[in-house]
């Protein structure tokens, strides 16, 4: 029995699924838009909201050169065999047209930060900025009672992300201006970028269904014909008639889905604890084929104990700016450094996931941060300025042998590290690791201070401070694959009728590359337009 009939039915309502819901009723269909949870946006609403995306309208208008070919080239020179080099193609070709289609109907407003460098600055076709876009203020007053909707942890972003060190900005907004701003609920990050999408979808009566789930494909002949969801006690049958697209997120707090695919350890995701897999059991329920499974947009975190989601997971932090400040460095269990602390965060997790066969064993696993009281009278940690008390969970000890024996780690391979470490920050000259010599090495760093002083410096002041890092991600890459027109596929290569999807419920067009700030939000936002235009083309036919 059909309990309702649309032409496509959207399933997730984050910055992919809010994209396809547009780009299918801009392009004639009738849309349906739904969510599990009784708030929207997932992890693009307490993102940071960047958009990375390669040859782009501001890029040509503020002078700086960027072509399709550059950014193939780019991508292609960091491929280990998991792109799908159609998929990949039609992100780069698609991604300036999604652009243009979201702003000239008012859904996004990003502006381009000029010097916010590609990861990989020595591969072909990198830039050295521009390709990263962050979002403007959003006033959340013009949702009226959808403001409130909005997934949100913690106190609303009051400036943009390129204000703050994060976006190479000060931190620093005057006090009149932060003012106006509370007063009037301006946001920015990821609330911006969900706020503007929501309230698009809104101006065109596309109003998202919450606290729907319980998913499962209606299939047909072979054709996903729709989809029985569960709202409350009830449960409703909703026929689309040209296709389903799925747009639910990733699987990196599914311990079972974690265990069977993933490469290494993620047991501290960044993530809402929302992201169970919903969407990739249905495509695989479906015969869905799948690809880049062992990847995810690898991070390191911090656990913060006191800060808890609202299903009372703990929540853990991206650690950025900590890992890159002077006067402090990572060391492993046994004390030892083992990598270039200021590199980017997901490639980092190659590092943290090495595996010694003669122990089987991680033995980058845990990790710790260790600073110096130059480091905290400088720097935050996390939420907590300097001057500020640090909670109880982080170590600190007047000798670094006190240190190590708090954190049970080798004192006489820490200490040995910390002096190594210390004569080459003198020397601005990290020959270990590398550390400092690239732009964004130096990005995240003290940027009142020259050249690779901006992430190099001694840790020789008492007292000494550690706190643990451990592995998560802020979200994972892999998952159903497509074709380039955002059709998923099967086991076979073959399109299954009436299956589309976007973000990442989807293999990566990026395969398990982030090219830079905001790799994760371009190939899910123009994803979401590829699917959402293909879904709807039939009813044009």
């Amino acid at each position: 029995m059909v309990d309702s009939e649309i032409d496509v039915l959207v399933i997730g309502a984050g910055a992919a699924g809010l994209t396809a819901a547009l780009a299918a009723h801009e392009s004639g269909a009738s849309v349906r838009l739904i969510e599990k949870q009784d708030q929207l946006g997932g992890t693009a609403a307490i993102s940071g909201g960047v958009v990375w995306l390669p040859d782009h309208e501001q890029m040509a208008a503020q002078g700086k050169e960027d072509s399709a070919a550059e950014a193939l080239a780019y991508f292609l020179s960091l491929d280990h065999g998991e792109m799908d080099h159609a998929v990949l193609e039609a992100f780069v070709s698609e991604a300036g047209q999604m652009l243009s289609f979201l702003s000239d109907i008012d859904a996004i407003r990003l502006t381009m930060m000029p010097d916010y460098p590609d990861y990989y600055e020595d591969r072909p076709g990198a830039k050295t900025g521009g390709r990263s876009l962050d979002n403007d203020l959003f006033d959340f007053n013009s949702l009226g009672e959808w403001k409130d909707r909005i997934f949100e942890h913690g106190p609303s972003p009051r400036m943009m992300l390129r204000e703050t060190p994060l976006g190479g900005g000060s931190g620093v907004v005057e006090p009149g201006e932060l003012q106006r701003r509370n007063a009037a609920d301006l946001r920015g990050w990821g609330q911006a970028l969900v706020g503007r999408l929501l309230k698009a979808c809104l101006e065109r009566s596309i109003e998202p269904v919450l606290g729907c789930g319980g998913y499962r494909l209606c299939v047909e002949e072979g054709r996903v014909t729709g989809a029985i969801v569960e709202r409350g006690t009830e449960r409703e049958t909703i026929s689309a008639r040209q296709g389903v697209i799925l747009a639910t997120g990733g699987f990196e707090w599914n311990d079972a889905l974690k265990h069977a695919f993933l490469r290494g350890p993620l047991d501290a995701p960044a993530s809402p604890p929302t992201n169970q897999g919903d969407g990739l059991k249905m495509a695989m329920a479906a015969g869905a084929g799948l690809g880049n499974m062992t990847s995810a947009w690898w991070v390191p975190t911090l656990a913060i104990p006191e800060a808890q989601w609202q299903t009372g997971e703990t929540r853990n932090m991206p650690v950025l700016i900590e890992r890159t400040l002077p006067h402090g460095m990572l060391v492993n269990r046994d004390g030892k450094r083992f990598c270039n602390e200021a590199a980017n965060y997901s490639a980092l997790a190659g590092a943290f996931h090495a595996f010694d066969p003669a122990t089987y064993a991680y033995p980058n696993l845990p990790a710790y941060l260790i600073f110096d009281s130059q480091y905290r009278e400088r720097y935050p940690l996390s939420s907590f300025m300097p001057g500020t008390p640090l909670p109880e969970w982080v170590a600190q000890a007047d000798t670094l042998e006190e240190l190590a024996a708090q954190i049970e780690v080798d004192a006489e391979n820490l200490t040995a590290t910390i002096d190594r470490f210390n004569e080459q920050a003198d020397q601005l000259d990290d020959q270990d690791f590398g550390r400092g010599k690239t732009d964004y090495d130096r990005f995240y760093g003290d940027r009142s201070r020259e050249g690779a002083g901006a992430t190099l410096g001694s840790l020789s002041k008492a007292p000494y401070y550690a706190v643990e890092i451990r592995m998560g991600a802020l979200g994972t890459n892999g998952g159903a694959k497509t074709n380039a027109q955002a059709q998923i596929v099967d086991v076979d290569g073959q399109p299954i009728a009436g299956l589309f999807g976007a973000g990442n419920v989807i293999s990566a067009p990026t395969g398990s590359v982030y090219a830079g700030a905001g790799g994760t939000l371009g190939p899910a936002l123009t994803f979401g337009y590829i699917a959402g235009r293909a879904a709807a083309k039939r009813i044009n036919q």
